[in-house]
């Protein structure tokens, strides 16, 4: 039995290939077969928000997808052998700014505060609302600047760091192996967006682990002053941490490989003193919406909050379950075209599907096949399809469809019918049906898809006594 067998609970033969998950490492290029340091203790770490502001779609996609990843490893592995973190940036140049616009009247700290806790609890209530599973762990960078600073004192000790113009610098060229991840040479690195490229540095890549803070700017005191963290230490502390020095899985999004990602390898392995950091990288494509890059100048940013609770967005508000299906009906890898036809696609689709019960049923093993080959959700969703047509003919394969719906994470769209005005659908209807007596047959289409498009589905036919045409109607479900 090969080590792959032994590492996934659920592996086989099948036709002498392996079965079980597979999933394409942004370090190797490949599609690997997943075998996990230990199958009773799966890490995986994920870059969370920087909760400076509302989360936009584009924020939404990694933690959708990572959380049907979360998913497909409890089911694999069983629930209490996986820890998942997901971290929240609270200590950030945006965020400082935010709070000097938003609460200028405020001591900078409790106007921080106040930020911080606003967005982060939006964001919370948000992503539940997308079907999105609380991860194990979810550190705060304020609550590891302790070990922000010890990791930063054991870079320079071994002489990857130096102390420049009141400034803590990774020395990039102190690590032979950096930009294996992005495949970029370090004469090709450009420093990231976050970093001004100055005289004090010794090499145009070199990155800031460690920033002086002014009286007017959060800070901590240091042995090289009082000041704040760099963004990229954040995320290797709080990882190693929770997870250790070497984990399973890192993920994130494509825009993160360089240089975020990149330069939390170069702290931890010269830090810990490993080859590693994490085993397998997992990246997600790029979100544009309506065919067009998402900006506010371009007038198509959309927050998740917006999506679900305002009108901005073609006009109408959307259900959580509808952007949750949309983002998976594009392969993670791939960049994907945020629209509303593709919103009213997932919609229609949901609505022909029963609703999940509870079930010790296990999940449909051309899903699991399809799910485990890299996360392909496209194929998974296809199957999902058929799954739920067979459970409307045959109610004895509802426990199959049910285990696999939830382990892909999605429901049925829910009817809110706590304002529904039936008053109103009463009147519509009925105008209708004088319109069908008129023969306005294109007035009638209108009024019933006028209906449809609010979730309300009519159903045409006659009184049984007196022949009459009547309308009955439904609520979506």
């Amino acid at each position: 039995m090969s080590a792959a067998d032994k590492a996934t609970p659920n592996a086989d033969k099948r036709d002498g290939t392996f079965k079980g998950l597979r999933v394409t490492n942004t370090l190797t290029r490949t599609k690997e077969d997943f075998v996990p340091i230990s199958d009773a203790n799966v890490r995986m770490y994920v870059c969370g928000p920087t909760v400076y502001d509302f989360a936009h779609i584009g924020n939404a996609r990694p933690v959708i997808v990572f959380d049907v990843l979360f998913r497909l490893l409890n089911h694999l592995y069983g629930g209490e052998n996986v820890t998942y973190a997901r971290n929240i940036t609270d200590v950030d140049d945006k965020i400082n700014a935010r709070a000097l616009r938003d609460h200028p009247d405020l001591p900078l700290n409790e106007a921080i505060a106040k930020v911080t806790e606003r967005t982060a609890n939006q964001f919370h209530a948000d992503i539940a609302r997308l079907g999105c599973l609380e991860p194990t762990h979810e550190p705060r960078a304020t609550g590891h600047i302790g070990g922000m600073i010890a990791m930063i004192e054991t870079l320079i000790a071994k002489g990857n760091a130096y102390v420049a113009s009141g400034e803590v610098l990774f020395d990039t060229t102190s690590m032979p192996a950096y930009g294996g991840l992005s495949k970029r040479n370090l004469d090709e690195q450009k420093a990231g967006a976050r970093i001004a490229v100055e005289a004090h540095k010794k090499n145009p890549a070199d990155f800031v682990l460690w920033k002086l803070s002014s009286d007017e700017e959060p800070g901590w005191e240091s042995p090289w002053g009082r000041g704040r963290p760099g963004w990229h230490i954040e995320c290797s502390v709080m990882s190693e941490h929770h997870l250790g020095k070497v984990f399973d899985i890192h993920g994130g999004g494509l825009d993160l490989i360089f240089p975020h990602h990149e330069n939390e390898i170069a702290q931890s392995c010269c830090a810990n003193g490993t080859k590693k950091m994490s085993n397998y990288w997992m990246h997600n494509g790029f979100l544009q919406v309506e065919g067009r890059k998402m900006s506010k100048s371009e007038g198509n940013f959309f927050t998740i909050h917006e999506l679900l609770d305002d009108e901005t967005f073609g006009g109408r508000k959307w259900p959580g379950e509808v952007l949750r299906l949309a983002m998976l009906m594009t392969h993670y890898r791939e960049p994907i075209d945020f629209s509303k036809k593709r919103l009213e696609e997932a919609e229609r689709l949901l609505s022909k599907w029963p609703a999940p019960i509870e079930t010790d049923a296990a999940p449909s093993e051309a899903f699991l096949e399809a799910l485990t080959d890299d996360l392909n959700t496209v194929a998974a969703i296809q199957v999902l399809h058929q799954l739920a047509a067979e459970a409307a003919q045959n109610p004895e394969t509802l426990g199959v469809y049910s285990a696999s719906a939830t382990l892909l994470g999605v429901q049925p769209v829910k009817a809110d019918t706590s304002e529904l005005d039936t008053s109103s659908i009463d009147a519509r209807v009925s105008e209708r049906l004088e319109q069908l007596k008129a023969k306005n047959w294109a007035e009638a289409d209108r009024t019933r898809d006028e209906l449809a498009a609010e979730g309300i589905l009519l159903k045409d036919g006659k009184d049984a006594e007196t022949g009459e045409r009547v309308t009955t109607w439904e609520v979506k479900r």
